[in-house]
């Protein structure tokens, strides 16, 4: 059973969000509600995020970098850094 709420939006985020939906074709509620479970999904299941993002970066791969072994705490806490502040980014493997 879906409850019903009320928001109150800016006049720019409302015709901004009415153009997403009409581009996704879905009615403004339905976008409304895939966004909140979207955030709600990434909100609570960060293990999961943190665990692959953590392991993507040990030995499966090279970084591109020279001084990983040296740094490696540096580049780590800067992931994890990047993660809670919302910058995360997908790490990139590249094959020699």
């Amino acid at each position: 059973m879906k409850s019903r709420t009320m928001i109150y939006l800016e006049p720019e985020s409302h015709r901004k969000l009415r153009a997403e939906a009409r581009a996704q074709d879905v009615s403004m509620a339905e976008l409304v509600r895939r966004i909140v479970r979207d955030y709600l999904k990434r909100r609570h299941a960060p293990a999961m995020a943190s665990r692959s993002v953590y392991l993507s970066m040990i030995g499966l791969g090279s970084s591109g970098l020279e001084d990983v072994s040296g740094r490696h705490d540096d580049y780590l806490g800067k992931a994890i850094a990047d993660e809670h502040s919302g910058r995360h980014r997908r790490v990139v493997r590249r094959r020699r």
